[in-house]
């Protein structure tokens, strides 16, 4: 019965994390306040996602320290009560007085936002993945992979509120009806009872966030981590425009972010089947694969090979999530997964800055052509390969001087 149980409790982690994604689908909302507010620059709406992602890092790590002392089911509400209030704040927008207004953007989209969705995306994961310690990398990868695909399922729908209610109005409904969702499933969020004798010892195993920060294993990690996301997020993030650029709908940009879930789930089963060195290598191969097919195809001017490169960038993106979730979990053991999952979510921040920053500065540099993007990305794919040796062998160093080795 419990076994049946754990599915329906995925099924609802994932459903949360869908309506939580829709913080991705930050684009959406850009050009309708470019609208309201006509004096602000590029530069500052993009400063509310990057707000917004740091902010969803700290509440993940919050999220961590928190789980040990509140229910699952309190830390969502919590949640909800962030999001709802952020949502409902963003509402409340003044039309007339763009500099405040833009003040409280940051504080409620970015802040209460970002850190609503970091505490659930780190609850729900840490939570379910106590139900499936036989398959870690299948759960955090069908979670993750509606957390990637929240705004685009969403979207559709936040795209015609706005165009019939408006902005603001927009942002109340969805503020309703995430804060509704959340509440709702956080009943069906709650850990499972802890198993008696020899089963519980193993499950109980792990290494604290004290033990696992002065480890060689996990900065070098970390660092394989950011090299992957930077290269990820140089397309990941403009496929619209780079279908556009050689001569395909920017629909294009939806379906890579289909690709984007599909990886999370396809890395991750191969993560419980195979081993992480394996997962690491597919991710990368997707990675190589990705950069030589849009470089070939920039050069022969073939859009078929520019759709190839982006769906196999799409893959190696969202695996990468779904490496870091199981590694923490199976490597640093399950017992202190939630802080440590917390920890390492921070991986994203500099991927989130470094990654756009390059991508835009090498576009502009080559007078709009995208040549010279697909070239860094094959420089992060051979930095990624020099990472993954020697995450293996600070493993093996590790493992070595532990009583039992930790499966990696």
């Amino acid at each position: 019965m419990a076994n049946n149980k754990r599915w329906l409790y995925l099924a609802v982690g994932t459903l949360l994390l869908i309506f939580c994604g829709l913080i991705y689908g930050w684009s959406l909302f850009k050009t309708p306040f470019s609208e309201v507010y006509t004096d602000w620059s590029l530069s500052q709406l993009s400063m509310t996602f990057t707000i917004s992602m740091i902010f969803f890092c700290v509440g993940g790590f919050v999220a961590g320290k928190m789980s040990a002392k509140l229910k699952p089911q309190i830390i969502i509400i919590i949640a909800a009560i962030l999001l709802l209030a952020g949502f409902f704040g963003v509402s409340r927008l003044n039309p007339d007085n763009s500099s405040s207004s833009l003040i409280m953007l940051y504080i409620c989209y970015g802040f209460l936002g970002g850190s609503g969705v970091g505490l659930t995306y780190n609850c729900v994961i840490g939570t379910m993945n106590k139900w499936f310690p036989d398959k870690p990398g299948l759960a955090s990868g069908i979670m993750m992979m509606g957390f990637g695909l929240g705004a685009l399922i969403l979207g559709s729908i936040a795209t015609s509120l706005v165009a019939s209610k408006g902005i603001f109005t927009t942002f109340m409904i969805l503020g309703i009806m995430i804060f509704v969702v959340l509440v709702i499933g956080s009943f069906f969020i709650k850990v499972p009872e802890a198993p008696a004798g020899k089963t519980a010892a193993k499950e109980l195993y792990g290494e604290g966030p004290s033990v696992m920060l002065k480890s060689a294993s996990f900065w070098v990690f970390m660092l394989w981590c950011i090299v992957v996301n930077i290269g990820g997020l140089m397309v990941v993030n403009s496929a619209a425009s780079i279908a556009v650029a050689f001569g395909a709908p920017a629909i294009v940009g939806m379906i890579v972010s289909v690709f984007n879930g599909a990886g999370r789930v396809i890395v991750g089963t191969i993560y419980d089947r195979k081993a992480g060195k394996f997962a690491m290598v597919v991710d990368m191969i997707f990675m190589f694969a990705g950069g030589i097919a849009l470089l070939a195809g920039a050069k022969a001017v073939a859009m078929v090979l520019i759709l190839i490169g982006l769906l196999a960038m799409g893959l190696c993106y969202g695996g990468n999530p779904t490496i870091c979730s199981t590694f923490i979990n199976r490597y640093y053991g399950p017992k202190y997964f939630s802080v440590n999952f917390g920890i390492g979510m921070f991986n994203l921040v500099p991927a989130a800055i470094i990654g756009p920053m390059i991508g835009s500065a090498l576009v502009e540099n080559s007078g709009g052509k995208y040549d010279s993007n697909f070239v860094a990305i094959l420089v992060c794919a051979v930095i990624s390969l020099i990472l993954w040796i020697l995450v293996s062998k600070c493993v093996e160093k590790e493992n070595a001087k532990r009583e039992e080795k930790r499966p990696f």
